[in-house]
């Protein structure tokens, strides 16, 4: 007895409202996220997303991973190391596309040995490198990669122009490619990782070549994926300063071995570190050199505050407690100069991972590498 036809369901667009029908039967697969079958699919929960197990990828003439164990929790997560560290091996392992030479790992749960092919189902990419087809326009090229991803063509379609509006291209979506900028190319890039609705993305470096306000408005659209949409974001970028801004936990190698991996928040925790800002005046031209003289007469030393905002206006002390603040308000007030700030300040990503750097760098070699 043939089988009574189905309700079509509904695909979630990217502002979470099911206003869009097809057919699930002429979708050869479920993809997650395309139908209302499998609720709040683009949200993991407490789930870790990605798990390495002494992960290593060896080449002839160099090492690529060593020993990579690392768990990935749901959120946006920063991948850093330098040029060359590993990490777009990492990715392309993760993708169930080069296989490690040993260890495991699992993504979304996934085998990345075995099960590739369903972690790219439920994964987005963006490569780093252009690789995009210049003669083509922006919607056609988004649309054919949905429809790779299993989207019937009019879902394909529907979720391009939402993907598109998205990232800043719907004006610009009809012109051919090879006229974009670069930052516009790495709009399209995010689009056609975005189009499917996976559970997560991997982003590779992608604020490369844009200008700082390019790169600005990138790092706000990586944080929208997961604060508007629900979806889990791995990034990689060299510039430890975007990464700071953006995710909720950053995990950094070097030399395809764990740095250090831990929430932001630990990354620039409150130091005991006090930074103190005054202005120059007539009798003091140079108030910062007033205010660290007076300070010494009193037993403080102080250092200058390379690398902050001001920086050559910026002194740097330890504060003991409250008589610290007392004194510097004292000291500032008797020298007649105004106070522009005094605060607790932060670690900066890049401070931390230079002194865990120099602490690697000190252990006996044998102790590196045996993970001591």
């Amino acid at each position: 007895m043939p089988r009574a036809p189905a309700a079509a369901r509904p695909v979630r667009d990217l502002r979470g409202i099911p206003d869009v029908p097809y057919d699930w039967r002429l979708t050869p697969r479920r993809l997650c996220g395309l139908t209302t079958a499998r609720p709040a699919v683009t949200t993991v929960g407490g789930v870790t997303v990605i798990v390495t197990e002494s992960l290593s990828k060896r080449f002839p003439r160099v090492t690529a991973l060593d020993r990579l164990s690392v768990d990935v929790g749901p959120g946006v997560t920063g991948l850093v190391g330098a040029n060359g560290a590993g990490k777009s091996t990492l990715i392309k392992i993760l993708l169930g596309l080069s296989p490690a030479t040993e260890g495991r790992a699992e993504v979304l749960g996934l085998d990345v040995a075995t099960e590739g092919a369903a972690i790219r189902e439920r994964v987005g990419y963006m490569p780093e490198h252009d690789c995009l087809p210049p003669d083509v326009s922006a919607t056609e090229f988004v649309v054919h990669m949905a429809r790779m991803s299993g989207l019937p063509p009019a879902a394909a379609r529907e979720r391009t122009a939402d993907t598109l509006r998205h990232v800043g291209l719907y004006e610009e979506r009809y012109r051919p490619i090879g006229g974009y900028s670069t930052g516009m190319k790495q709009r399209v890039k995010l689009a056609q990782a975005l189009v499917h609705d996976p559970q997560l993305v991997f982003l590779d470096e992608p604020t490369n070549g844009l200008d700082p306000v390019g790169r600005d408005e990138m790092l706000g659209l990586i944080r929208r994926i997961h604060t508007d949409f629900g979806i889990s974001v791995l990034v990689t970028s060299h510039l430890l300063g975007e990464l700071e801004r953006t995710c909720d936990h950053v995990v950094v190698v070097d030399g395809g071995a764990l740095l250090r991996s831990s929430s932001t928040t630990d990354f620039t925790r409150t130091t005991t570190t006090l930074a103190i800002e005054v202005t120059d005046t007539d009798e003091h031209p140079d108030g910062t050199r007033a205010v660290r003289e007076a300070l010494l007469a009193r037993g403080v030393r102080t250092e200058d505050g390379a690398g902050l905002p001001g920086a050559g206006h910026v002194l740097l002390l330890t504060a003991e407690g409250e008589q610290t603040y007392d004194l510097v308000r004292d000291v500032i007030a008797d020298l007649g100069l105004g106070l522009v700030r005094m605060e607790q300040r932060r670690h900066h990503i890049s401070e931390v991972f230079r002194d865990d750097h120099a602490q690697r760098d000190a252990q006996p070699e044998e102790a590196v590498r045996h993970g001591g």
